[in-house]
């Protein structure tokens, strides 16, 4: 009698793995808070007293004529518009065509001329890459500016840059576009603001009631602090901590300021050497 023999292979069993997709990276921030990390915007309050800087921003000091203002309380802004290295100030028809609106409700339009070298600061930024615009709201530093009555005057500039370029550019270069028209200063004021003029002011007086007081001796003068360059500033902060150089060497995106003891080299308004 045959006997039949079954052999049974097990099934090889197949695990199946899930494999889950890899971790999303960060995404790279976007050109609008790179600008907004940059520039801190100023927080502006009002009372019976009329408006005031709640929290001061960066303070940035006009480099150009043609940036015209209103007042604060003006609903709406007047543009100026920043192309080509050149300011386009608000057309003439525009300004007539705002005073007659606001002649309606029974109000009188004054515009305001900011100066090269007013104090202003950073209300909001706007970055529009379908029209290749960067928008900079400004308002003024009355405290820095010594104006007194306080105006607040407000204004917008507009930097137009060449189409289809703004969507490609860095914020480096967007910032050095606007630093041509709003430089970041280095201003005392900026560590105070309006406020913060009127704080010192009261601490320094009754620090010298103190001193009529108590007559204590003169405090040693603190030794001055030195005088450093570090790489990737600006022109502007350079001068604030050397002066202005004896020479200026001017090679396109290349500039060289020549002082006494030493020579900086910038590389499209940045600091990339110091000899």
């Amino acid at each position: 009698m045959t006997r039949k023999f079954h052999f049974f292979i097990p099934g090889i069993v197949l695990m199946v793995v899930a494999v889950l997709p890899f971790p999303l990276s960060a995404q790279a921030p976007s050109l609008q808070e790179q600008l907004a990390a940059q520039y801190k915007l100023v927080k502006m309050g009002s009372d019976t007293g009329g408006y005031s800087v709640v929290e001061a921003g960066t303070l940035l000091a006009i480099q150009k004529g043609g940036v015209l203002g209103v007042p604060y309380a003006d609903q709406n802004v007047l543009s100026t518009k920043y192309e080509g290295g050149t300011v386009h100030s608000p057309s003439g028809l525009a300004v007539m065509g705002r005073k007659s609106i606001m002649g309606r409700f029974g109000k009188e339009q004054t515009t305001h001329l900011f100066q090269v070298g007013d104090k202003v600061y950073p209300m909001k930024i706007d970055v529009n890459l379908a029209k290749d615009a960067v928008a900079v709201n400004i308002v003024a530093c009355d405290t820095c500016n010594k104006t007194d009555p306080p105006t607040y005057n407000k204004a917008q500039v507009v930097f137009q840059f060449p189409k289809g370029t703004l969507a490609n550019a860095s914020a480096g270069q967007v910032e050095d576009i606007i630093g041509q028209v709003l430089s970041i200063s280095n201003d005392d004021a900026q560590q105070g603001g309006d406020q913060g003029g009127q704080q010192q002011g009261g601490q320094q007086q009754g620090g010298q009631q103190q001193a009529g007081q108590q007559q204590p001796a003169a405090p040693e003068q603190p030794q001055a602090e030195p005088q450093t360059i570090e790489k990737g500033q600006t022109p502007d902060q350079v001068q604030a901590a050397m002066g202005k150089p004896d020479k200026i060497v001017n090679l396109g995106v290349k500039q060289i300021y020549v002082y006494k003891d030493l020579k900086v080299t910038f590389i499209n308004g940045k600091v990339s050497d110091v000899q």
